[in-house]
């Protein structure tokens, strides 16, 4: 078992990793409000005017799938991964604070600044991490000279 999840690490890399622990996360997201349907949503009236919070819920199963496929992609195509991951915050995020400025939802601002720094702004950070970095080497001391 050990030797599988190490096979599985080394062909997930750390982009795929990370794309892997996004995509898991917005599938659980979007089952969550399936599973338990929410009746009111403040700040969200722009979707909800559209259809329903379920009905978006598959936007964020449909960007964690996205995600969970492109973990498995070389470096470089791995991009669609990343730009799915985006969709779901960004969409909440305008949401939340179209709320704010219009006045309908107080809150919305912070809302809508915690979902473009928790999610899209980690995301944005995740996207540019190289797959391998080496660390610089260590200076040491000459012998006899003290630092």
């Amino acid at each position: 078992m050990r030797q599988a999840a190490r096979r599985l690490r080394k062909r997930l890399g750390r982009r795929g990793q990370i794309l892997l622990i996004f995509g898991t996360g917005k599938i659980c997201w979007g089952i969550g409000f399936i599973v338990t349907p929410v009746t009111t949503a403040p700040g969200l009236s722009l979707l909800t005017d559209r259809c329903s919070l379920a009905a978006w819920a598959w936007l964020w199963i449909a960007a964690g799938c996205a995600c969970i496929s492109c973990a498995f992609l070389r470096i470089g195509r791995d991009w669609l991964g990343f730009l799915a991951a985006l969709a779901p915050p960004s969409v909440w995020a305008l949401a939340y604070g179209y709320a704010a400025l219009t006045g309908e939802y107080a809150r919305g601002g912070t809302v809508a600044l915690w979902y473009l720094t928790s999610h899209v702004g980690v995301i944005m950070w995740a996207s540019t991490v190289p797959e391998y970095s080496v660390p610089p080497t260590p200076r040491r001391a000459r012998k006899g000279k003290a630092p």
